[in-house]
């Protein structure tokens, strides 16, 4: 049974393996990479694969029973670049596909969600068994701004009183790696998000609580928050969509109490208290 792991050496990848090699044998684990010499601390067998190069996509998966797509992270391309893997996963004999899509992406108001759309259409299409694990945000998206908060006194966003039902990459790994393991979940769908909901208010307030300074949160229409963005260097068009993606917090695109993650893990998902301790 082996289990091949797109983009096994981005954030959430690295930890999929590390979560895998838990669960089976290294041998079982291929790390599936454009630099398959960036892998080398993963400890598992690497080997190059880059969603852009259909031509070499199929000879890569070969011998892998299992395999988690992860959603790539060039906004725009994903459709094309998951159909090509799609298409190789089928032309090489894959067994199973496990895909990393986005929480209530058939509801949701944010601008990611046509690509995991349109990725789901093209898996149920494909004759290919799958398992759809619509995950929520991570925490970590918000929390990698606490230093800047810090220094500018203030937390900004465009979120206003919207719950957010985050959880840590940890998490979503976790649950990505039961999955792999676990043939009762083929054909299985699942919206992950974490325990504890929270606005960007009470994230401010547990920032002033664990640092003792002032940090309120400031909210901003979504244009002035863009501008911020763009002024500390991001490019436009991320910076106007993560504007946009925190207008469609503020509907409640990011909450969910379902509780499927901490189940499907079989504890408690990371409190935002311990993610803000683990930044700080």
């Amino acid at each position: 049974m082996k289990i091949g792991v797109t983009g096994a050496t981005g954030q959430l990848g690295q930890l999929v393996v590390e979560q895998l090699k838990q669960k089976t044998a290294v041998e079982n684990i291929v790390a599936l990479v454009r630099t398959p010499e960036k892998a080398a601390e993963l400890g598992v067998e690497a080997r190059a694969f880059d969603y852009e190069k259909p031509e070499g996509l199929a000879d890569a998966l070969k011998g892998i029973d299992r395999l988690l797509l992860i959603s790539g992270s060039e906004i725009g391309k994903r459709e094309q670049q998951h159909k090509n893997v799609i298409e190789a996963a089928k032309e090489s004999g894959i067994g199973w596909i496990v895909y990393t899509s986005l929480l209530h992406a058939d509801t949701s108001s944010l601008s990611l969600a046509g690509e995991h759309l349109a990725t789901e259409a093209l898996l149920k299409n494909s004759g290919i068994e799958h398992t759809i694990l619509r995950n929520g945000w991570y925490t970590e998206n918000y929390t990698g701004s606490i230093e800047g908060a810090l220094g500018a006194g203030a937390f900004v966003g465009s979120a206003g009183d919207g719950k957010i039902s985050s959880a840590t990459r940890a998490d979503f790994a976790e649950a990505a790696a039961v999955v792999l393991t676990n043939e009762e979940y083929k054909g299985k769908q699942f919206e992950l998000a974490g325990d504890e909901s929270y606005t960007l208010t009470d994230l401010a307030a547990e920032i002033s609580k664990q640092t003792g300074k002032a940090i309120p949160y400031n909210n901003l229409p979504e244009g002035e928050y863009a501008k911020i963005l763009k002024s500390i260097g991001l490019p436009d068009m991320f910076a106007d969509a993560i504007a946009g993606w925190d207008t469609g917090a503020s509907k409640d695109d990011l909450f969910d109490d379902s509780k499927q993650l901490s189940k499907l893990i079989g504890r408690p998902t990371t409190p935002l208290a311990d993610a803000v301790k683990a930044v700080l």
